[in-house]
């Protein structure tokens, strides 16, 4: 089953999709929550809402024709890795993780499929991201077992981690050169867990720039998967419904050509993961 979060009236609003349609979830049940980490929380049942409004004889709107919003507008966390998949490690002159380097994103870097990534005034440093997101679905338990972490996965989607890389890199933490308005792409659509492999693995990840293919990799060569991250995290903190965790990127990022590959305005970055969809992003230059 997919869902989107796309805006009326400029608000954002839950929907089903069906094929190359949506059905906005409260046209089909008014009491059904209009945003996904809203209904996550409130522990409604997605699968019968979605099943209930495919029924129905609510209006169907073309996907195409939307404006969508980010998958999860406001997520409680989003919680990234970097160094998530060792070529990518290698490239960046590391040698594989003992642990995972973990950075938190801001709701306000992140972004729709369709919208502008923003090359800042400050730098052109832009480099691009694909990745697979995992979209936390029940509270998940401190200290939860690696055996039973996927039970509190609602779904997955996709996401482009584009990052500032001077500015990442005048810290030792990353999170400055992450958290730049307009970088963080996520969409267009959720896919939920049980219409995909366990963990998401084994799904061919690929981004593309300007057509032209710069990461091609399978999820299956993540160093930490989805179940080990989610049980390390929960060593630590209390995951929640719609907490976002993003995988990280295999090889292939521009920093690590030669010369480096910067996007700039002009530019399209597209990420594809295999059974789940394609998010673009075309890139812009900051306003002056």
């Amino acid at each position: 089953m997919k869902f989107t979060t796309y805006l009326r009236d400029g608000a954002p609003r839950l929907a089903v999709v069906d094929g190359d349609r949506i059905i906005d979830l409260q046209d089909a049940d008014s009491n059904a929550p209009a945003d996904l980490r809203l209904a996550l929380k409130a522990g409604i049942d997605l699968h019968a809402a979605a099943q209930a409004a495919l029924k129905s004889s609510a209006a169907r709107q073309e996907l195409s024709a939307v404006k969508l919003a980010p998958l999860v507008p406001e997520p409680g966390k989003t919680v990234c890795l970097g160094l998530n998949y060792f070529d990518h490690a290698k490239e960046g002159g590391r040698d594989k993780p003992e642990y995972p380097w973990f950075f938190f994103r801001g709701a306000s870097s992140l972004m729709a499929h369709g919208d502008a990534g923003v090359v800042p005034r400050v730098s052109p440093k832009f480099d691009y991201e694909a990745e697979l997101a995992v979209v936390i679905g029940r509270k998940v338990p401190r200290h939860a077992k690696e055996a039973d972490a996927l039970q509190y996965v609602f779904g997955y989607s996709c996401f482009n981690d584009m990052s500032v890389r001077d500015y990442q890199k005048r810290t030792p933490q990353w999170t400055i050169g992450k958290n730049f308005d307009g970088t963080g792409g996520f969409g267009p659509v959720l896919v939920t867990a049980d219409d995909l492999p366990l963990g998401a693995v084994g799904l061919r990840i690929q981004g593309r720039l300007n057509g032209e293919v710069m990461q091609d990799a399978n999820t299956s060569d993540m160093i930490f998967n989805v179940a080990e991250t989610i049980a390390l995290l929960a060593e630590v903190l209390t995951l929640e419904p719609g907490d976002v965790i993003v995988m990280g990127t295999p090889a292939g990022v521009g920093q690590a050509r030669t010369p480096p590959v910067w996007m700039k305005a002009g530019d399209r970055y597209e990420v594809e993961i295999e059974r789940i969809g394609t998010l673009v992003n075309p890139i812009v230059a900051e306003a002056p």
